[in-house]
């Protein structure tokens, strides 16, 4: 620690040393810099911090063995407890078992929100509240929360806060600063309850800030490169591998849109939607995915020019920053984690009775402004006003 605390650490323990109530967190820690420097600024900013680190996968992997390995390191290194917690089994249930079954029906499920609600936030809440009386945790998310208790809520959008969506007496979720790390995407899914006790203490910070003060605390992890891939990926080789191990080969057909065969696949879960390299198709112009046809095991493929949208309907919807709207309006759409947010006009559906019961009843349709390339199914379509996430849901196979 001998090296000087740059400006936006300093900023960054400013703001952990005036935070209201209790200082007593739960760091979740996955063996990465970014989580390891979370505890790091807790504990200089002075609190009580305990390290909890989730083992979902055995065998070797990035967020499995060596993971476990270095945030027990980091929690000797920094002088507080380590807990591991084994949430294999519920891993397996909610977030593979999930993933398999999605692949096959034909969809391209996004396991990390549903991970961070399912697996992650919500289970570390309760385990950190039962077994050590302790009320907040804190990660290394790059995104931001504003307490209900913080003042003036961010405005939303007019046209909803005309028709009753009041953010009043709301936690919200923030966009982190750094646009390039932000993680808000996969964090629209958080019940405000569990938003309410979260600590981001990266949200104001970039990337490169992190590596700089990871290295003045000479955190071991401040070095380690980042894991690029889905974590499932980085534990079985790829992800091809993963559903290999999963999935037995389902030969089937690629078709065009009026039914024509162009060629034949060996299973519908090796593609994407927009998808155009790998086909394995010889035709006379370049051909992207379009649908992936579950039902009939088939991969169906068209010109660029006829793979566009210009909407789609989002089911599972969780209305996070707001209360859901009663009217349309205007948003900008994520839809997907490194895409940039387009324009679309937000008109509420009615609930079908079928989602209501897993706690997921809103749908919507989002027209947009402009045609949109590999709107995917399965995918979460986020919807943001400025820095503002007001919610989001899953994008359902069927249009408008």
């Amino acid at each position: 620690m001998a090296a000087p605390v740059t400006p936006a650490g300093a900023e960054a323990l400013e703001r952990l040393r005036r935070w209201p109530g209790e200082h007593r967190v739960a760091v979740g820690l996955s063996g990465g810099v970014d989580s390891s420097l979370t505890a790091a600024l807790l504990v200089e900013a002075g609190w009580q911090v305990e390290g909890l680190t989730l083992w979902l996968m055995s065998g070797k992997g990035a967020c499995c063995a060596e993971g476990l390995v270095d945030a027990a390191g980091i929690c000797e290194q920094l002088g507080i407890p380590h807990h591991v917690v084994d949430a294999r089994e519920r891993f397996r249930e909610q977030i593979v078992d999930v993933l398999v079954q999605g692949y096959a029906s034909g969809i391209t499920p996004l396991p990390c929100s549903r991970c961070n609600r399912e697996v992650k936030f919500g289970p570390m809440l309760e385990w950190a509240q039962q077994h050590r009386r302790i009320e907040r945790i804190a990660t290394g998310h790059y995104a931001r929360v504003r307490h209900a208790d913080a003042g003036d809520p961010l405005p939303v959008p007019t046209s909803a806060a005309a028709e009753g969506a009041t953010v009043a007496g709301r936690h919200q979720l923030l966009r982190g600063l750094d646009r390039h790390k932000d993680q808000s995407y996969f964090l629209y899914d958080l019940p405000q309850e569990v938003l309410g006790r979260l600590v981001f203490p990266l949200g104001e910070l970039t990337k490169p800030h992190t590596r700089l003060e990871a290295a003045r605390y000479g955190l071991r992890t401040a070095s380690k490169p980042e894991s690029q891939d889905l974590c499932l990926a980085d534990h079985h080789g790829s992800m091809r591998a993963f559903l290999d191990a999963y999935l037995p080969p389902r030969p089937g057909e690629i078709v065009l849109a009026d039914g024509t065969v162009v060629g034949s696949h060996d299973g519908i879960e090796h593609f994407t939607i927009g998808q155009r390299k790998g086909l394995g198709v010889a035709w006379s112009e370049p051909l992207h995915v379009v649908r992936l046809d579950g039902a009939m095991n088939r991969v169906v493929v068209a010109p660029r020019r006829e793979a566009a949208r210009d909407r789609c309907i989002v089911g599972a919807i969780n209305w996070i920053s707001m209360a859901p709207p009663a009217a349309a309006l205007e948003v900008d759409v994520q839809l997907r984690y490194r895409s940039a947010p387009v324009a679309a006009r937000l008109t509420p559906l009615a609930a079908q009775p079928d989602d209501g019961a897993h706690g997921r009843p809103h749908r919507c349709q989002l027209e947009f402004a402009e045609e949109q390339f590999s709107i995917t199914p399965g995918q979460a379509a986020v919807f943001y006003a400025g820095e503002v996430v007001l919610g989001g849901g899953l994008i359902q196979a069927h249009q408008v």
